[in-house]
């Protein structure tokens, strides 16, 4: 059989899994499953679901093995692979008037520039896609296979608009793809990014009652604003949307949760975190996320992390008393513990605790709110929470995931920082410990002169470091 790009060299093979005991090793490609060509990871999902499945694989001296397999259903082979997609990557080729890798500074890491518009990163990674780089062929075999759910940019219902915005004259035809996917039961969700004077407003009305007649199957959409970077030369002009605009914008999408949660039970469309911060709002609770379905495109993220917070709390607190009544009935356990007057426990030294806290300025009050809770509680602890205001790319980017290395470093300089800094996880690449900018952990701490914690997105964790458990 030809094996020429169909074939997908395997990176790593699993300890006591289907493809050791059948001594398939990193290097061996995979051909073809029940002689059928593996386009990509998609279609190597699908093809090993069966409990008998016949698996051709090449050896790297190109000879080629037929391996019969009996397996549990939906059982995987154990093995990865070199490209965890199995193809290429694909390029956006739309032009949005609001992309921020449009707005990206010249100089930094050649990835920051990649646009990708990749369906099958939607079901992966949970990326957004504007359909626009689908073939009839995709949306076949996403039906074909069922795959959900599919993460969709939409931005407006109106598809003249959606052209203009999308700089792209097949962006309003790609609407008619929701379509197929509503028939074949797909599930989906969406975004929409809000820019001012152009989709918002009563084409934000429309897009949401339009969007409204593809529940459940949609179940959910978030509005996000628009981000401006200070690099915006020769790009569409785009407004900053007002404390006043994100009041109306909230009106408006608090007015649709009502009505599809009385028809539907379910919220449907939600407003980001930053609309609320923004509008000077407090964020909702818990109940009006639906789960929190679009927690990582920021809706809910905040309300999120105060709850697992209190929580965190609370449990502590369970704790203590249940180790005070047993104190009760044992005396002599208490010895070598002191206890401040809360009920927050102080060290056996009866020291003190000082640590510094950044992060961007959206989620600033929230984190400086928790950390006062902190201290009331824990009244041994002194925490420093400084604002970070992002230079580099402007200062209408507030979220701290856009922070820059040199931005936290320029402005903590001289500051008192405690023991030690600690840094939300979403300043980092993902799994690494480098900045956008490419400043790295290391470099933060030499230069600042102070240990670097990394929290990562959860209350809990939040309350562990804090406490240095």
């Amino acid at each position: 059989m030809e094996t020429g790009n169909r074939a997908h060299r395997i990176k790593k093979v699993l300890p006591g899994s289907i493809a050791k005991e059948l001594d398939i090793a990193p290097g061996d490609r995979l051909i073809a499953i029940n002689d059928t060509p593996v386009e990509d990871i998609f279609d190597y999902q699908f093809l090993v679901q069966d409990t008998y499945i016949e698996v051709l694989i090449e050896k790297p001296d190109k000879e080629q093995w037929l391996l019969e397999v009996d397996k549990e259903a939906d059982e995987d082979l154990g093995i990865e692979f070199e490209n965890g997609l199995m193809d290429e990557y694909r390029h956006c080729h739309n032009k949005c008037i609001f992309c921020f890798i449009d707005q990206m500074p010249p100089g930094m890491r050649d990835t920051l520039y990649f646009k990708d518009d990749d369906s099958r990163l939607s079901f992966l990674q949970g990326n957004y896609v504007t359909l626009t780089n689908m073939s009839d062929h995709d949306i076949d075999r996403i039906c074909r296979y069922h795959l959900s759910p599919i993460n969709i940019s939409f931005h407006t219902m109106n598809p003249q608009l959606r052209c203009q915005m999308l700089n792209n004259r097949f962006a309003g035809e790609a609407l008619k793809k929701v379509d197929v996917l509503y028939e074949a039961g797909i599930h989906m969700n969406g975004q929409i990014v809000l820019c001012k004077g152009i989709n918002d407003g009563k084409e934000l009305e429309y897009s949401i009652e339009q969007l409204m007649r593809y529940m459940p199957s949609l179940e959910s959409i978030s509005v996000v604003p628009v981000g401006l970077s200070k690099y915006r030369q020769g790009l569409y002009p785009l407004e900053p949307f007002t404390g006043e605009d994100a009041v109306e914008v909230i009106r408006l999408i608090e007015k649709y949760q009502e009505e599809c949660f009385g028809k539907f039970g379910t919220h449907f469309v939600h407003a980001s975190d930053e609309w609320y911060i923004l509008a000077e709002k407090q964020v909702p609770g818990r109940e009006r996320y639906d789960g929190y379905l679009q927690l990582e495109n920021g809706v809910g993220m905040l309300r999120l992390l105060l709850d697992e917070f209190q929580d965190a709390l609370r449990q502590r607190s369970v704790g203590m008393q249940m180790e005070d009544r047993n104190r009760t009935e044992e005396p002599h356990r208490t010895e070598g513990r002191a206890y401040s007057g809360s009920g927050g426990r102080v060290p056996a030294d009866c020291s003190r605790r000082k640590l510094s806290m950044a992060t961007g300025h959206l989620a600033y009050p929230y984190i400086r709110q928790m950390a006062g809770k902190m201290m009331e509680v824990y009244p041994y602890l002194e925490i420093l929470v400084y604002p970070i205001t992002n230079f580099f790319f402007g200062e209408q980017i507030t979220v701290s995931g856009l922070l820059t290395g040199q931005d936290i470093l320029a402005q903590l300089s001289g500051k008192d920082l405690g023991e030690c800094l600690l840094l939300p996880e979403n300043v980092l690449r993902s799994g690494e410990d480098v900045f956008l900018d490419d400043y790295r952990v290391c470099d933060l701490e030499k230069a600042l002169q102070v240990p670097v914690n990394i929290v990562k997105s959860s209350g809990y964790d939040f309350v562990d470091v804090v406490l240095a458990e």
